[in-house]
Order: structure tokens, then sequence, then C-alpha cells
């Protein structure tokens, strides 16, 4: 019999989705639905941000939300960042 070794912390595996160019509020319900086969599919979704150039306020917000929750964002821009503070803190106040 052989002696499997037992993991005691699980990997969770990933899938990368790429985003390039402008990211507006009329993408985002494709970007949910890739972001929902992922789960479905057991992966956790990584967003690729590196290659987008504009988006709008309800992109930032729907960044909020699902940020750690529904999916990590990787390659974050820092214009990304900076919008996304901004609204961290106009709802903080």
């Amino acid at each position: 019999m052989k002696n499997h070794k037992i993991a005691t912390e699980q990997t969770k595996a990933t899938v990368t989705i790429r985003i390039s160019g402008k990211l507006f509020e009329g993408h985002l319900s494709y970007l949910d639905q890739l972001v929902d086969s992922a789960a479905e599919c057991r992966l956790w979704p990584l967003l690729s941000l590196s290659d987008l150039h504009e988006l709008d306020r309800a992109t930032v917000l729907y960044l909020l939300r699902g940020e750690q929750h529904r999916f990590a964002l990787v390659s974050c821009p820092n214009f990304v960042r900076e919008q996304m503070n901004q609204e961290r803190g106009q709802a903080a106040a």
C-alpha cells in the first residue's frame, strides 16, 4: 500500500482573465459571466489589468466590491488604484 501525503493546506487553482483597452459598465455583465464561470469550475479568477487604459465609475465600483471576495486584481495600474482609493474615501465620508 502506498503512503499518500495529505496536504494540510489546499492550494486554490487560478485562472487569469486579461483585460485590455477600455472597461465600461456595458462590459461588466460579460466580465461577471467570466468570473462566475471560473468559480463554477472551482478556479479563483485573477483579473489582469496591466493593459487597461480607461474605465468608468461603475467599473471602479465593481472592482472595489469584488476584489478579494470574487476575484483578485493583478498587474493593476496606478491610475486604477487611485480611482479605487478615491471611491473608498468618498464612501467613508
